[in-house]
């Protein structure tokens, strides 16, 4: 057909008309477009998306949770005697050693209480001794019927009476030598001392008047609490030997204050409760910190009682797990998803059960199995069902770098080597 056309007009050519000869390569180079176009173009390569496949590997497991500090041995202080103070020793909130003079009940009422009691004790003493000189004198004369025998049971009911007498004088001095050392008031332990709620001149009740207190601070206490609904997770986490831990008694905590900066020392679990708290449906739990008092250096954490930390658990390991990128997880209406490359190259959206963040990965518990393929990079350029030309993940590097780059074509490789 282009033929018969060329050959129509090729008699104007040779008629010498100029107009004719431009009208006809003008045609000519219309008819030479139209079978160009009629030629299809080559279908575009699959999209390139990086991706990472996924592994398995053994995890620290550490959970926080919130908890409060406690002092390890608060002791209240509370005078055994009623009494005058005459004098208060210590210094308020300072550290005391065991043994340290605190308070000074005024002492003379008790100490004449004492020396009436000791007297009383050496008088009772005296009366048994007459009354058994007295028995051993009658008791001879029954035999020759020079006393009756009701002389005879008098002696020994006064004596009986006399023993009575010296014991009771005996608890009466026990009871005034304990009153008389009480008036002096020592630390029971070393700690540190709280403000004073009686000073001198005051009358203080006995076993009533809470007068201060005295807390060990070292090592200190830390009280937490664990949701219920953690309990039960770990439980089947543990079961099903997804999670390994030593014995619970050799877990170890990291406390982390309130700004963020980390104690220095460890602390162990040394106490778990039995029972769940049916107010707040959570489990209470303690740690035990060492709290010496040469962390008071500069640079140092000093723990105080009631101040609210945080504490992340050690010694939880989680078997097989499995991490990807936080880049890779998608949230959709359903849920989080991400998605896998299957082994024909072509995008597969799967539903996975992310859980906790580590870094910049996310834990994943469903969902996933090893030896996946998963796209970190390209989601625009992808949808589900359609075949990708998956590359490893560089992490950024390089991301500009266009895929002719990538994979060089033969005529380029051979202009390259040229």
């Amino acid at each position: 057909m282009n033929l018969a056309i060329l050959s129509s007009v090729s008699s104007p050519f040779h008629s010498g008309s100029a107009g004719v000869r431009g009208s006809a390569w003008l045609l000519l180079i219309l008819l030479m477009g139209c079978g160009q176009g009629a030629t299809s173009p080559p279908a575009p390569p699959p999209p390139m998306v990086e991706v990472v496949t996924v592994t398995t590997e053994d995890l620290p497991d550490e959970p926080e949770f919130i908890g409060q500090t406690e002092a390890f041995r608060p002791v209240e202080i509370r005078s055994q005697v009623t009494g005058i103070i005459k004098k208060v020793f210590f210094t308020e909130g300072r550290n005391v050693k065991k043994g340290d003079r605190l308070y000074l009940i005024d002492p003379v009422p008790f100490k004449a209480a004492y020396l009436s009691a000791k007297a009383r004790v050496t008088q009772a003493q005296a009366r048994l001794v007459q009354a058994k000189q007295d028995f051993a004198r009658v008791n001879p004369l029954l035999e020759e019927q020079a006393v009756s025998q009701k002389d005879v049971d008098d002696a020994v009911a006064e004596g009986l009476a006399a023993k009575a007498s010296l014991e009771a004088a005996e608890g009466d001095l026990v009871k005034s030598r304990f009153d008389l050392s009480n008036t002096l008031i020592v630390a029971p332990i070393g700690g540190r001392i709280s403000k004073s709620r009686f000073y001198e001149g005051r009358l203080v009740s006995a076993q009533t008047d809470l007068m201060t207190t005295i807390d060990q601070l070292d090592p200190m206490y830390v009280n937490m609490s664990v949701p219920e609904t953690y309990l039960l997770r770990r439980r089947r986490e543990l079961a099903a030997h997804r999670v390994q831990r030593p014995d619970l008694f050799q877990l170890r905590g990291i406390m982390t204050f309130a700004d963020g900066s980390v104690y220095p020392h460890e602390g162990k679990l040394d106490f778990a409760d039995v029972a769940l708290r049916s107010e707040t449906g959570t489990l209470q739990g303690r740690f035990a910190f060492p709290n010496p008092e040469a962390d008071l250096a500069p640079g140092k954490s000093y723990l105080y009682p009631g101040q609210f930390v945080r504490i992340r658990l050690k010694g939880y390991i989680r078997t097989d797990a499995i991490l990807i990128p936080q880049r890779a997880v998608q949230q959709g209406s359903k849920g989080t998803f991400v998605n896998v490359i299957g082994p024909d190259d072509k995008v597969e959206v799967r539903e996975v059960d992310a859980t906790t963040w580590r870094g910049g990965d996310w834990l994943i518990e469903e969902g996933l199995q090893p030896g996946e393929r998963i796209v970190v990079e390209g989601f625009h350029r992808i949808q589900p069902g359609v075949q990708v030309n998956p590359v490893p993940f560089r992490n950024g590097e390089a991301a500009s770098e266009s895929p002719s780059h990538e994979n060089p074509t033969p005529a380029e490789t051979t202009q390259e080597n040229s």
